[in-house]
């Protein structure tokens, strides 16, 4: 059995390393951080007289390291004083050290004889029941601990995190023949609960399973494009979303990783294999070998396979035209199948559709895919054990919405195949067994289960009890009631959960009346209430297009209808006599805050981007989150006495530049969660945690919130916060039409002209929150700043 996991050590401080440290560091693992001691000083350190024993000298590469993690956008912190759970060292002066750690991992240059060098230090200062792990991306774990000791081969692994580490998903295991397997288990339970990762379990084979599929897929991408004359822009418009792949694509994503480290990713496969016709393809590329001569080596460069370059007309991004080898204006590719894979919804039918046009771009998507397909399945059991592990990697590692067995069954299995055959392309045997036996799919659904096939059979899909799909309840009959915005959904020991499934999950009437009548259902038949969904954002907001409609054509009753109906909707929530938990991920925003700050605990995914950005489009919050805010300055400031102003004027800057927490921890500092709310660093896990915390009210004696008086600042607080804004007008930070916004906003969370202290009702600050929101909808102003929202996607500043 693995002991538990308390601290940690990292070797090596590079942008890996040190993002890994800072990824345990938001786990809440202490973190020993080191790297090789400088042989020179820094300009700065001579003038300061250090030599080069001194400690801070010896320890500097660590020490810069974690000074740059508050620096590095994106975040690699979830808060930056996490950054205080890593202590830098040296290893000279402190891998000693590591004998008081549980988990050792070693994240130097990607050479086998400097990682077989290290390892032998480490070994010297472990103890029995360390792990220990290399973040290697493709070096053979097994050649790396070949001189080690059996005890020490024993706890060694390969845990291959993918960058960044606090982002990307994917963490492959990759034992090595002499592993303990319940290290191997240990670690994969831990990476999964404690560092949110998707693990899958790899095979100790030249760039393991993510790298050597998708390194092949990007290879024979380049070579069709060659042989058939595309133009780079055009292979990236036909291998990105209209293939259920990220923006990036193709050559964006060389860019991204650097040309030089993607030539030596696919140089370790080409070394390390025997076939020919693998060999073939992953051989140097003359084009690459050019390119990364010539330091073109991508985003890090300046130049790779585009080049940003200024213009009269502002930036402008050029590509790469392989015929000069020169960079030229993009040209826009539009064909008939790229137009159907647009209006195609999700990515099977995306994918379907791309490749049913019969045109070019569907030619030169169905040459790479099928090269994919057929690789995937040739390299089962030789780089992983399962199909599944193999799809998961490509989604979570590349950010593939479909896997290539899950891609070949939406394209259609038997037809696929006949046409590659036809073709003359070399199908695996095991595939034409397994359509030989009757079968059409890799996958298959019954009674609500998933099926894959494993071993020349189908094999149920088991998923672990932490994770609940809301999709398979909903095929397994579970819905309770729904409409076209929301569902509810029975999740089971007496909770229910409503769902929202609107247009990027936006707010609108169908949604709120949904949440009534799961409470009416809830009221009679459950013992609590989970609000959540699973879709890429947890809410975008209140339904805007529909908003704009109705100030445009000056319908105030209607918006004063909409608005009462979502305020007395989230009122009922708040009061509701049954416990109710907000589970929300990604983006939560405006209305999706509201929804969510009426309920008894907010157990948040890690990466919850949340804030009340009304002001973006030129409004307030309206449906209760000024009143929430105002009430939890009421709330922190709660004795006579304690100042209300330095808790309100938090709440006004929040509100009033739209702040948005960069994760759940953030939203904490900002003032939107309260202390008894939570964080999940699993997203998989975030709806069964939900259910469990509802289940512990329940078993608690759950009572209601009831209603308290908010203690209001009045006509005296309001002054001060128009004071702030009057002072930033004048120094040219915003305009007029935001001086009007942030006026409303501070007549709101002041409690209005009341005398100072005063004491109001809910219903009062709902009431002041309404009538400013209807105000700001009449404002030319803020009606552009709607329209420009919903057609450019950005914030106007008018």
């Amino acid at each position: 059995m693995m002991r538990s996991i308390r601290k940690a050590a990292v070797i090596g401080s590079g942008v890996m390393g040190s993002g890994i440290a800072a990824h345990l560091a938001n786990a809440g693992i202490p973190c020993l951080l080191l790297d090789i001691v400088p042989k020179q000083l820094t300009e700065e350190e001579a003038a300061k007289g250090l030599t080069l024993e001194h400690p801070a000298v010896r320890s500097r590469l660590a020490v810069q390291a974690i000074a740059k993690l508050k620096k590095t956008k994106p975040a690699p912190l979830y808060d930056d004083t996490f950054a205080g759970r890593i202590t830098p060292g040296n290893l000279e002066d402190h891998l000693a050290q590591i004998a008081d750690v549980d988990w050792v991992i070693e994240v130097i240059v990607e050479n086998l004889d400097a990682k077989k060098q290290l390892l032998s230090k480490i070994e010297a200062h472990w103890k029995e029941g360390t792990v220990v792990s290399s973040n290697t991306s493709g070096i053979s774990i097994n050649a790396m601990s070949a001189d080690c000791g059996e005890a020490f081969k024993r706890h060694f692994l390969g845990t291959h995190f993918f960058n960044p580490p606090r982002y990307m998903k994917l963490l492959e295991v990759i034992p090595g023949e002499h592993t303990d397997p319940a290290i191997v288990s240990g670690m994969k339970q831990f990476c999964e609960n404690r560092l949110g990762k998707g693990v899958v379990l790899a095979k100790d084979t030249p760039n393991f399973i993510a790298n050597r599929i998708g390194t092949y897929g990007l290879l024979v991408t380049l070579q069709e494009m060659q042989e058939k004359g595309y133009r780079v822009e055009e292979v990236d418009a036909v291998t990105g979303p209209a293939l259920g792949r990220p923006k990036s694509a193709t050559f964006r994503t060389l860019d991204l990783v650097g040309l030089d480290t993607f030539v030596h990713v696919a140089n370790n496969v080409y070394e390390n294999v025997s076939d020919e016709a693998e060999k073939a393809v992953f051989a140097e590329s003359p084009v690459l070998r050019g390119m990364v001569d010539k330091g073109w080596l991508g985003e890090k460069s300046g130049q790779g396979f585009y080049l940003k370059k200024k213009g009269p007309n502002g930036t402008e991004i050029l590509s790469l035209d392989f015929s000069t080898m020169d960079y030229a204006p993009q040209k826009k590719a539009a064909s008939a199948s790229l137009e159907a894979a647009k209006l195609a919804k999700g990515a099977r039918e995306k994918t379907k559709a791309l490749l049913g046009a019969g045109d070019r771009y569907s030619e030169l998507a169905w040459n790479i895919l099928k090269k994919v397909l057929v690789y995937s399945a040739a390299k089962l059991g030789e780089i992983a054990d399962s199909i599944r592990e193999i799809d998961e990697a490509m989604k979570w590692g590349f950010g593939w919405e479909l896997g290539p067995f899950e891609t070949w069954d939406a394209i259609g299995l038997v037809r696929s195949v006949e046409r590659m055959e036809a073709e003359g392309t070399s199908v695996p045997g095991w595939v034409k067994e397994w359509i030989a036996q009757g079968n059409t799919s890799f996958y298959k659904k019954q009674d609500g289960a998933t099926f894959y096939v494993h071993g020349g059979q189908y094999k149920a899909l088991e998923a672990a009890p932490e994770v609940i799909s809301l999709r398979s309840l909903k095929e397994r009959n579970r819905v309770v009631k729904s409409n076209s915005g929301a569902s509810l959904i029975d999740l089971g020991d007496g909770v229910a959960c409503l769902e929202f499934h609107s247009p990027n999950n936006a707010i609108g009437a169908d949604i709120l009346t949904m949440i009534q009548q799961s409470l009416d259902e809830v009221r009679s038949n459950y013992d609590g209430l989970v609000i959540a969904n699973q879709g890429r954002n947890f809410c975008v907001g209140a339904n805007l297009m529909i908003l704009l409609m109705e100030a445009q054509d000056e319908e105030w009753d209607e918006i004063d209808s909409i608005i009462r109906l979502f305020q007395n909707t989230m009122y009922k929530v708040k009061r509701f006599e049954k416990p109710v938990v907000a589970a929300p991920h990604r983006m939560a925003l405006g209305g999706g805050v509201e929804a969510c700050m009426p309920a008894d605990q907010i157990i948040a995914a890690a990466e919850t981007y949340f804030g009340l950005v009304e002001v973006g489009v030129g409004l307030i919050p309206a449906g209760g989150g000024c009143k929430e805010m105002a009430l939890r300055a009421s709330q922190h400031a709660a004795h006579p006495d304690a100042d209300l102003q330095p808790y309100l004027n938090q709440a006004f800057e929040t509100i009033g530049t739209a702040k948005v927490s960069a994760s759940g921890n953030d939203a904490f500092k900002l003032g939107l969660f309260q202390p008894t709310d939570r964080i999940v660093i699993n997203q998989d896990h975030l709806i069964h945690e939900a259910k469990q915390s509802v289940l512990r009210m329940v078993q608690g004696g759950y009572e209601p919130i009831r209603e308290e008086k908010i203690r209001v600042a009045g006509a005296e607080g309001k002054a001060v916060m128009q004071l702030g804004a009057y002072s930033m007008r004048q120094s040219g930070y915003i305009s007029d039409h935001d001086v009007k916004i942030a006026n409303k906003l501070a007549h709101v969370l002041a409690g209005g002209d009341v005398p100072a202290g005063s004491l109001v009702t809910e219903q009062y600050m709902l009431d002041l929150e309404r009538e400013a929101f209807l105000s700001l909808c009449g404002e030319p102003k803020t009606q552009q700043r709607m329209q420009h929202m919903l057609s450019k996607g950005k914030a106007l500043r008018n």
